[in-house]
């Protein structure tokens, strides 16, 4: 039983795959023909939703605060810290300028209808810059939790992350609890996870079930735009970045980090890839270690730019298709609201899963699209963390020649 259980873990990617198929090939013939088969799915779908969903709030406050505890505690020169957050810091917004305007483009979603249950959660609000200004501070944080405030969560996770880095070692009780908890919601959702390919079939045949066909070729349609977004972002963005501030050349830097590029698109994980990222561009690109011993494990916990990009691909993706208004200035919150949940979301894969439940329920947007995002998550993981592990890279090739014309200045 434990073999089997190490062979399922190993191959859990493939039995996504398989349920996914699956699901669709029952929404299109066996849900249509037998009414139980929906039934069935339905039920079980919406236990796998309740379980995935039981951990998100507490799992987003816990892995905030200890996201902005630890990068608080980095024990590391100023000057590389810096100037690799200012890096990754303007990639983001360069990646959520992106995000708000090439979906709003090219109308992502319109013309696209998908029957879903409605949500029971109310989009957060946007009356006016003042009101929602006043209304991220809660003045009842339990309520927050109890109302689905996720927004009101997030400010009052970052208030408590920062206060813990004030006061040092007085929060260490505290974060030893918050710890605690965080790793207690990770186990769960690791659990939920298993159950994935399952969880993934239940929740795809009843859309393919109300939708038809049409279902798949959007899904399709819309990964493809995804992954143009994508790597079109990596080749422009950390391309000119490292031949313009990093004076390498593109070519040359592509290839030295393909293995960890490829090891990031496999696993879905830039915590696994960082012994390969610092091997690639110690022995490949010559970076001295105490950059990469820096930049690439910070990179992975702060560097979430294809993230912020499939956050905003996808919120304004089912809002168009589920007829959801989000305004500029609600997906301006949502994009600043992923940056913060960025922080805490861990390098693994099925991270970004936490992230988009919760901007999908400050957005309003109906319940039944989680079940669509996750059947489709790790094909969207894979290319997420592919270029997020990039990015980094490309940090540490800019680093290396900022840092070494800081040396010849200072002689």
């Amino acid at each position: 039983m434990k073999g089997f259980f190490g062979w399922y873990k190993k191959h859990i990617t493939a039995a996504i795959f398989t349920g996914l198929v699956l699901g669709i090939l029952a929404g299109l013939f066996l849900a249509v023909k037998f009414s139980f088969v929906l039934s069935a799915t339905q039920l079980l779908g919406g236990i796998y939703m309740n379980a995935l969903n039981m951990m998100i709030f507490p799992l987003v406050f816990c892995s905030i605060i200890m996201g902005i505890a630890n990068i608080g505690n980095i024990r590391t020169t100023g000057k590389i810290t810096g100037y690799a957050m200012l890096y990754f810091l303007s990639t983001t917004a360069l990646a959520s300028f992106v995000g708000i305007v090439i979906p709003r483009l090219i109308r992502l979603g319109r013309g696209v209808t998908f029957e879903m249950a409605e949500s029971d959660i109310q989009a957060t609000q946007m009356t006016s810059i003042l009101d929602t200004i006043k209304g991220l501070i809660p003045s009842n944080p339990v309520a927050s939790f109890a109302n689905g405030n996720m927004l009101q969560v997030l400010v009052f996770a970052a208030i408590v992350g920062f206060t813990c880095i004030s006061i040092v070692d007085k929060a260490e009780p505290l974060l030893k609890v918050i710890d605690s908890v965080n790793e207690v919601c990770l186990k769960v959702i690791s659990i939920v996870m298993y159950f994935t390919p399952v969880g993934v079939f239940c929740t795809i045949t009843p859309v393919v079930e109300a939708n038809g066909i049409e279902t798949i070729i959007t899904l399709a349609t819309q990964l493809l735009i995804l992954y143009l977004a994508f790597f079109g972002f990596a080749i422009i963005v950390y391309g000119a970045s490292v031949k313009f501030l990093g004076k390498e050349s593109p070519k040359k830097f592509l290839k030295a980090i393909m293995p960890a590029a490829l090891n990031a698109f496999g696993t879905c994980s830039s915590s696994a890839t960082i012994p390969i990222s610092k091997k690639c561009m110690e022995d490949e690109m010559g970076v001295d270690n105490k950059i990469t011993s820096i930049v690439i494990p910070l990179g992975a916990t702060v560097n979430m730019d294809a993230v912020s990009i499939l956050m905003s691909f996808m919120i304004m993706f089912f809002a168009n298709a589920c007829g959801v208004e989000v305004s500029i200035p609600m997906m301006i919150v949502l994009l600043l609201a992923n940056v913060l949940l960025s922080v805490g979301t861990p390098g693994i894969p099925g991270g970004a899963i936490a992230s988009f439940a919760a901007l999908a329920t400050m957005a309003g947007l109906p319940a039944g699209v989680m079940g669509v995002y996750i059947s489709i998550n790790t094909l969207c993981d894979m290319g997420a963390t592919c270029v997020n592990v990039i990015g980094d890279l490309a940090c540490c090739a800019v680093l290396k020649e900022k840092i070494k014309l800081n040396k010849v200045e200072s002689k």
